[in-house]
């Protein structure tokens, strides 16, 4: 089985948030006023780390892979994808601040059902994006000029890319941590997440403990 390139890693992140989100949502014990602000602590993370890696794509990555003769339509309907995926986003932290401010069970399984919804946009566009550019990235891996640009996607500080970090880990499988460390020296991954990554450890990793 093929090694799992960054974006993958960060792909199954979102995939892993959207499903436990519709879990909790769906579990959320009627009057829990506590587990709802937890529940939307850990969405706006994920709409927050889902932002950057979108707005890295559209202003950087994309016009790049045009330069390399990527086929335009595809990278248009990429930028297609994320303006349905950041509306599916909306209406789904919309439909969560309405449990924070009447935390009942009903309103959490009509949020519930909001973030299936966007789960499936959501969903879609990865599986697109990884069957049709994964390929293409991989292809530049030992190109210099892409190495460079690589490191604009990255956080602008080291607190952002030690919370995303730890965002990454958070429920990961053997296969997601084990590609992570590959990637990243172990030591480094370990001294951000548990060291620097205050903000996750604290707002957001109780939510899913």
């Amino acid at each position: 089985m093929a090694e799992l390139s960054m974006n993958q890693i960060i792909h199954a992140a979102v995939r892993r948030d959207v499903a436990r989100t519709e879990q909790a949502l769906r579990r959320l014990p009627d009057g829990d006023a506590e587990r709802a602000r937890q529940v939307r602590a850990a969405w706006q993370n994920l709409v927050r780390e889902l932002t950057h890696h979108h707005e890295a794509e559209d202003e950087i990555l994309w016009p790049f892979l045009l330069g390399r003769g990527v086929d335009a339509d595809l990278l248009h309907a990429m930028e297609s994808e994320h303006a349905a995926m950041k509306k599916a986003l909306s209406s789904a932290s919309a439909a969560i601040d309405s449990v924070v401010a009447t935390p009942t069970a009903s309103a959490a399984s009509v949020a519930a059902d909001v973030v299936a919804r966007s789960s499936e946009v959501i969903n879609q566009h990865l599986d697109h994006e990884e069957r049709d550019v994964e390929a293409p990235l991989g292809d530049l891996e030992s190109d210099p000029e892409f190495k460079a640009l690589s490191k604009k996607l990255r956080p602008a500080s080291m607190v952002d890319a030690a919370n995303a970090l730890a965002w990454m880990q958070d429920g990961a499988g053997e296969r997601e941590l084990t590609a992570l460390r590959a990637t990243i020296p172990g030591p480094v991954v370990t001294i951000l997440t548990k060291v620097v990554a205050r903000r996750y450890q604290r707002e957001v990793a109780p939510t899913w403990r």
